[in-house]
Formats: structure tokens, sequence, C-alpha cells
């Protein structure tokens, strides 16, 4: 796969050969290490400046008309690098002009029907919830007719459960880990259940090298491409990916991934020495990596022989008090890229940031659609988790006729307008607002029956008239 190919998760289809980025965390439950301690190499001080100077750079990025995104190559990875420096999209306005906020532009744009594309990849609706979430915009209420998980769902791969795209570019399931784990409820819960993480992480693993990273491209069952040396961008997203899905930063993986970027070390910069050359970039995925995993990237295994750490060469990189940073070492001028990857990276954060509270007068922390539209389509998204391992992913169409639809009415419209289908082939009973005794031909017995989960809640008694609201990401599971 190309590298161009490899990078349509960074900004669209058609990106630019320059880095870019998104967060995670694990154990912090926030997506962003917020400060770095005393001990470490770049000084709070200088962090905090590095911060206040990069955050101005990317507002001087932003369009007339409030936009950070558009066609072909856009800065929306900005929203990502601003709520890792502590601020909000909603507070990001072209000369002052709060009607044209850069929260509410994207917001806009997201829910137009030609967003994306006429042809959309799956890496397409990961940035966009990353992004979104960031920007303090529910992904999966973005607008009544678009729920940015539900659109995720629909790229499960049946024949190849844990994959989300095609599985040769492993980047859109690495993604996908980053976007469903990441993009929690405004009230801060993983919205996707346990079976879909578990999958997922199967699926990284599997594709992890010799060398303890990672690359954009499948390796799974190739030990030629297992064989093959790792990229640092890769490397730094698939940790994180396993991080924000609930792996520990102790585990093996995670060990040996971070063995992998401490190999590629400079002593006298605190580079990494990445496949396309020292560049901002991949030393900012790789940071961001490490930020997600709770490593810091300036003690221990990557403070240098020579004291340097690889947020000592990231601020390095940056022109001040202009505040943007270069992609190469011997550039004279910055990039918006290297800058937002540069900025997340620096600030602490992973690949996406869970938004901060807006300064500007009245404006909420989060925004999102409250209710269906009546006969407004729309997609809601699926988990059938039959208890066995057979566990089904679908994005559902439903057109719903009030404010909120039923367990029932998508089971039911599942069986026919899923995609991928057979997603649900059929449910008992047909009709009413009981108790769901049968899915997909297998009944309730004795303590083992249907439950459902909303939004990463606790499963309860399915019944077809368990209430649905907009944006519901779906979980039903065969347990006691």
């Amino acid at each position: 796969m190309s590298r161009t190919a490899a990078l349509s998760v960074r900004r669209t289809t058609t990106p630019s050969v320059r880095r870019s980025a998104v967060t995670a965390v694990a154990a912090f439950g926030a997506f962003a290490l917020t400060a770095l301690p005393a001990a470490a190499t770049a000084t709070p001080a200088q962090i905090a400046t590095s911060k206040t100077n990069g955050v101005a750079y990317l507002k001087s990025l932003q369009a007339a008309d409030g936009s950070y995104a558009g066609a072909g190559l856009s800065n929306e990875w900005a929203f990502s690098a601003f709520a890792a420096a502590g601020t909000a999209a909603v507070d990001v306005t072209p000369g002052g002009d709060a009607t044209k906020n850069a929260r509410t532009v994207y917001r806009g744009l997201l829910s137009t029907s030609g967003w994306p594309s006429a042809s959309p990849v799956v890496t397409d609706y990961e940035r966009a919830a990353l992004n979104s979430y960031a920007a303090g915009i529910d992904p999966a209420r973005v607008s009544a007719s678009r729920n940015l998980f539900a659109d995720m769902y629909g790229y499960w791969q049946t024949a190849e459960p844990g994959y989300f795209g095609p599985s040769a570019n492993f980047n859109g399931t690495v993604f996908a880990a980053l976007a469903l784990n990441g993009a929690k409820t405004q009230s801060g819960q993983v919205r996707i259940p346990q079976a879909l993480r578990d999958a997922i992480i199967t699926r990284i693993r599997a594709n992890q090298h010799n060398d303890g990273g990672w690359n954009f491209s499948k390796a799974e069952g190739s030990p030629t491409e297992l064989g093959k040396t790792s990229d640092i961008d890769m490397t730094g997203a698939a940790m994180a990916a396993l991080c924000v899905s609930g792996v520990p930063n102790t585990d093996t993986d995670i060990t040996q991934a971070k063995a992998f970027l401490k190999s590629k070390l400079i002593a006298n910069s605190g580079a990494f020495n990445a496949m396309f050359g020292v560049n901002t970039d991949s030393n900012g995925w790789a940071v961001s990596g490490l930020n997600a995993c709770g490593i810091n990237p300036q003690t221990g295994d990557f403070l240098t022989t020579m004291g340097k750490t690889p947020v000592d060469f990231l601020i390095a990189q940056q022109f001040n008090p202009g505040g943007g940073f270069k992609y190469l070492p011997s550039d004279t001028s910055p990039s918006a890229y290297a800058s937002i990857d540069g900025l997340r990276a620096v600030a602490g954060g992973g690949f996406t940031s869970t938004p901060p509270v807006p300064v500007t007068a009245g404006a909420p922390q989060w925004v999102g659609q409250g209710a269906f539209t009546s006969g407004t389509a729309t997609r809601l998204a699926l988990t059938v988790d039959d208890g066995a391992g057979g566990l089904k992913v679908c994005s559902v169409a439903v057109t719903p006729t009030g404010t909120t639809t039923t367990l029932g009415a998508v089971l039911d419209a599942a069986t026919s307008a899923a995609t991928p289908a057979g997603c649900v082939t059929s449910v008992a009973p047909a009709s009413g607002t009981g108790t769901i005794t049968s899915v997909n031909g297998k009944a309730n017995s004795g303590s083992n029956t249907w439950k459902v989960s909303l939004d990463g809640s606790a499963f309860t008694t399915a019944a077809r008239g368990t209430v649905v609201s907009v944006g519901d990401t779906i979980a039903v599971r065969w347990a006691a």
C-alpha cells in the first residue's frame, strides 16, 4: 500500500504525504496527559509557551468562513490539538465573529448529505468522530441524520471479524479502535460493548511486527510482512489504540512497542529515526502514542544519554513567537500538519481529547442532536452477541415516526436494512412491546436471556418496547 493511501485517515480521501494526527489514553480516562512532571527536560514553562504559541498559529489557519475542513486537504485535525492544549473549538472564531465559530461550522459540514464524498472510506468517519469529539460535538448525534458511530459500524468486515474497512488497509482498524473507544459519551462512558473491543484488540495484536511495532498495511498471517521494519507513526497510533481499548501499559505488546520506539531514538536530538527520515509528524504520532498509554516521553527510556527527549525535539522544531512547527529540521517555514501533530504531542494529547469547557459566554461544552426528527432517515449502530463468539456488527437504517423509537423497531429494520447484511435474521416476538425471547433463532434458556445495553450502560432485559433515542449505540447480548 502506498504511503498516500495509508494516510487517508489523516484528512481526506486524497491526503498529502505529510503527516498529521489524532488521542487516546488508557488509565487516565481522558485522552490527554495535561501536564508533565517538573523533572522533564522540557520545563513546564517551555511547554506552556509552546502551547500558547502553537494555539495562536493554528488559529491563524482558520478560513474567513470559520472552517478548518473542506474540499481536498484540510486542517480539521486542529480540533484534537486545540482540545489537548485546552482551547475549545467553539472559542475559535475568524475575526471574533462568534457566528462562524469553528465548532458550528464543522458540525454543519458533517451534517450535509454530500459529506464526505460519493465514495467514502471508513477513515473519513473515524477522522470525523475523533475531531468532532474533541470539538465538543457528540459524534453519534451530529444531526438528525448523521451518526458517525453508525457510519463506522457499516464498515465491519463480516468475513474477517475485528477489521473495519478492507483488512489490507490496517490503519482503518487502528483508527476504528481510537474512535470507537475514545469518542465517549458526554458523561464519559465508552459506548461500545466489551465483545467488540476484544475483537478489535485481537486484530491489532495479530498485526504487531516482530520488532515490536506496526505498519499501515496488514501483516497478520504473513511472516514476510511481520518481519518487516515497523513505522514510527503507526506504532504510536497502534499502541494508543490498544491502550484506549483498555489494554494496560504493562502489557507485553505495549512494552515491546515501547522498546521499538526506544531503539529508534537519536541521542543528540531526541528525535525518532522514522521510516521517512527525521520529521515532526512522525515524532508527534509516536509521542501521542506514549501519551495515550500514560508513558512519559521525557523520562526513563525516552531520555537519551545526551539528555534529550522527543518533546525536546518537537519544541526545537517550533518557530517562536510564530508558533508553527516545521516538518523537517531543514525547513525554513512552518507546515500546518506538522504544527497540528507537534502541538498535540507537546500538549500531552493522544489522538483525541475531551473538549475543554468554553470561555465564550453561554456556549455549552457539548452540542448534539437531542431527538429523532420524525420522517428523517438516519442510522443506528448495533451489535448482536450470541454469547458463543458469534458477534455481529452493523449500521441499521431507520426512519423514525417520532422523537424516539423502540428496540423492536430497530431489530425489525435490521433484518432488511443493515450494513453489512445478516446482522439480524429473525426476532421473536414479531410485534408488541414485551420481552424479546429469541434473536437469530437463539432462544432464551433459563437464566441465559437476551439483554440490551444503550451507550455502554449496564445490560438489562431486552424488550421490544425498550426506548431507543437518537444516536444510541445499541448492544444486544445473550447471557446470564
